[in-house]
Formats: C-alpha cells, structure tokens, sequence
C-alpha cells in the first residue's frame, strides 16, 4: 500500500487518525467536524446512483406485493410462518436461514478479496440511506458551499425555516422507512391503515418509532462516524485483502510532488507530478479523507474520488487515472494475480453452497408430519382383546392451497387405525393435530415392540406422500 506522506505511522493507523489527545494530552477525544461530501458525477456515481434506486426500491415496494393473495415477503412472527415469494418457510426450515447468513458472509469474504470494500461503497444499508439524506440536503439548503456558508450564518428566521424543512423531510422519510420495516413482519396493508388512525399495537409503535430514529440518526446526523467508529467491517477488512486485491489508490509515483500550476506548462520543468493538488477527492469523499494518504480504514470505496479526479484530468489535459481502481503490486510494479488460490476457493465453495441450497429449496416437500405417542399409557386392550396405542399425528401443509389427505399405518400384519375422520383435511399454512388409536390383534405381535410406519397420501396428487416411523407397544 501507499505509505502516509509526511505522517507518523503507529500500528498502521496514520497519526491524522488519533485523537487530539494522544498528542495533547489536553482533552480525550478531538472535536467532531461536519463533513460536507461535494457532489461528483461520473461512471461510479451513476453506479451507485443505480445501487440506490434499486434497493431502496425493492426494500419499499415487495412488501406491497401479494402473491396468491398473501404478501410476498411476510415473516409471520406469531404464527411462525415465513412467506417469501410464495414458499411458506417453517420453524424447522431453519436450516435454510443458516445457509443462506453462510452464503452472506462468504459472499462477503469473495467480493472484499477481490475489489476491497464493494459492500460499503455500494450496498450497505447506512450508504444507501445516508445517499438519500444527502441528496434531501443539496435539494433543500444547496451545494457544499452554500451548506457551509449556512451552517456558519447567524440563525435567522430563513435559516430556521430552510433546516426546518430539511429535517421535516428527513423525519418524513424515516417514518415511512420504519413503518416498512414493521410491513415486513405485520400486514402492510392493514400496518398502514391503522398506522392511518393511530390504531396500532404498543409492539408495532415501539419498531416503527425505534427503526425511524435509527435511519435518522444514522443517515442523519452521524453519517461516517457510524463507518469510522461503529462498523466492524473497517476493522478486519485487512485480514481480507491481500497485495492484488483491487483497491482505490493514489498513483503517488505519478503525482508527487503535487502543486499548482499554469495551465499549458510542462509540470516535469517545474518538479511537478500531475496531482495539481485541487482537492477536489477530498471534497467528494463522503469520510472526509484524503486518498492521497494511502489507504486508510475510514475508505468505504464509493470511489467518488475517482469520479472527480478523473473530471479534473480531463479538464487540464491529463491522462485519467490518478486515482483508480488497482492493487498494491500493480502499483509497485508487479505483475497483478487477480485468479489466485484465495479468490478460487472462496468463489468454488460460494457456488456450491448456493447451488445446494436452490437445489434443496426445489425439491423440499410442502408436507411434514409428525408422530407423537400417547406416553401416559403404554398400551390397552380393547374389549375385543386386541391391543390399543395412542398417537397425536401432527400434519403441516406448507403450501397455498387446502390439501386433503389419507393416513394409512403398516409394519404389523392386520394394523388398522381408528381415526374421528377418514379423511385429513388442512388449511393452506396451517398445522393441525389429529388423534389417532392403532389397534392389531395380539396373535400377530411377535415381539413387545414393533417399528410401524404411517404414510400420508395427498388427494389427486400421487407424487405428494410423506412416511414416518413410529413403535407400536405390547405385552411382553
């Protein structure tokens, strides 16, 4: 990596980085400064631009979405019943839920060995919110300028009406934010009506209210300070990376020294590399860093610096590139490795974890039974001398649609079974529980327990069957 120009280095943290204090002595922690992020234009800001519309969008508008008549993102806490795109998820499907936070870190680990923080800079949910906030802000107070001028102006009845409406908008956003959240886990559509007449429940105020303050005091007010100082992620990124993982750096080979120059002078006659030393990356940077440090921890990778540096070559006749994506051996000279054992392993077990996993969800069967014996006896004998077990048969349909079964029993010659109905009939999403007794003559026990089998066949679908095996007590 770029090494920190003319900055002491303390366990590769550069002494910018350290509180006040550390130098000082005199107070334990410097004085927070508002960082005003300049806005860029350019292929990463339309990147992330794009990054934007198509979470925020999907995170606002599935939960309006109803599939056969149920939303189609719904996990129903109080009826333990997780509905995404028309599957009904159960508590024992679990192992689901583990395989896919699995496929999330791991696709974690493979993108951030290959192009560094790509998460932070474009996905994560404190970027893409605090995106909007900012663009709320340029609209309604202006560019960084003007913000800056406002901010230091006495406060007049303008200015408190200009902060005003920002933060009006901002408390909008963040209430319509947290009452989405809550849509994921109660009905939208009811959520919302009674949200309307202020008729919801003490639990569905408390999440709406508590997730609205988190966006805005995240998105809000503290902005990089959640990056810099919350985040874990900016921490153990560096066990993630390697020397040809794709970072954002300085070419400081070509820039330095940097300075200010006449526009159509040759800067190599004046000692000069090609950073005319603008500040414009520093200006655009959300963290309020300077790239040209080298790399640093607070970085989330927007790659706004590339935007505006690139903007600024171009406009004084320079090759783009200053400031770009690239990795450490690159800029030392060395030849790049972008397929390396790391990048292979990672890539080769991300895939095989999902394939499984799609695989696994095609053919996981919409029914599960199960088969409870009556433990408070271990048998009777009925007045025809035959002998009784009790059993409660747990029937789940996990589909959308009322499903009628047939419960059969084998394992012993002449078993039959004694049930209320004939037929099984359950709900679409629903458990039901039916007592069933199990009766055989004793001349056909040979053993005083006996592996049996129920089997539950669907109506008009042969395919649909479930088995599960049960002992059967006797005499000994």
């Amino acid at each position: 990596m770029n090494e920190p120009s003319n900055k002491e280095v303390v366990s590769g943290i550069t002494k910018s980085d350290l509180p006040v204090s550390i130098e000082s002595g005199q107070s334990l922690y410097s004085k927070h400064e508002k960082v005003y992020p300049r806005e860029v234009h350019g292929l990463f800001a339309a990147l992330r631009v794009t990054g934007v519309f198509v979470l925020l969008g999907l995170y606002y508008i599935i939960p309006w979405l109803e599939w056969e008549g149920t939303q189609l993102v719904l996990f129903d806490l109080p009826n333990r019943k997780f509905h995404i795109f028309g599957i009904i998820f159960w508590p024992q499907d679990f192992f689901y839920l583990a395989l896919l936070l699995i496929i999330a870190a791991l696709s974690l680990f493979f993108f951030t060995a290959l192009a560094g923080r790509l998460w932070c800079g474009y996905a994560c949910p404190q970027t893409v919110w605090t995106e909007v906030f900012l663009w709320i802000e340029r609209k309604v107070e202006g560019d960084r300028p003007r913000q800056m001028k406002l901010d230091k102006a006495p406060w007049t009845f303008d200015k408190l009406k200009i902060k005003a409406t920002k933060h009006f908008i901002w408390v909008i956003f963040s209430l319509y934010t947290g009452l989405t959240f809550v849509g994921y886990f109660s009905p939208l559509r009811e959520l919302a009506a009674n949200a309307y007449s202020l008729n919801l429940g003490p639990w569905e105020w408390f999440w709406i209210i508590f997730y609205s303050v988190a966006t805005y005091g995240n998105a809000g007010w503290l902005r990089e300070q959640v990056c810099t100082y919350m985040c874990p992620y900016a921490r153990f990124q560096s066990a993630m990376i390697d020397s040809d993982t794709l970072i954002i750096s300085y070419d400081t080979a070509r820039g330095e020294s940097r300075g200010k120059r006449k526009k159509g002078e040759d800067p190599k006659n004046q000692g000069l590399g090609d950073c005319i030393d603008c500040t414009i990356c520093v200006q655009v940077c959300p963290t309020g860093i300077d790239i040209r440090d080298g790399l640093q921890y607070d970085c989330i990778g927007c790659a706004a610096c590339i935007d505006a540096c690139d903007d600024v070559m171009e406009k004084v006749g320079y090759e783009k590139g200053l400031i770009r994506y690239t990795t450490e051996n690159i800029l030392n000279g060395s030849t790049a490795h972008f397929i390396r054992p790391r990048i292979v392993v990672y890539g080769i077990i991300l895939l095989v974890i999902i394939v499984s996993t799609f695989y696994a969800i095609s053919q996981r069967e919409p029914l599960a039974m199960d088969v409870l014996r009556d433990r408070n006896s271990l048998y009777r004998e009925t007045n025809e001398g035959w002998i009784e077990n009790v059993y409660i048969i747990k029937v789940m349909n996990m589909e959308n649609i009322t499903r009628r079964y047939h419960l059969t029993v084998s394992g012993i010659e002449g078993l039959t079974i004694d049930m209320d109905r004939p037929e099984v009939e359950v709900p679409a999403g629903s458990v039901i529980e039916i007592p069933v007794r199990a009766k055989v003559n004793p001349d056909n026990l040979d053993k005083p327990s006996s592996a049996i089998q129920f089997k539950l066949q669907a109506d008009h679908q042969q395919d649909l069957n479930i088995s599960e095996e049960a002992r059967f007590i006797g005499p000994r």
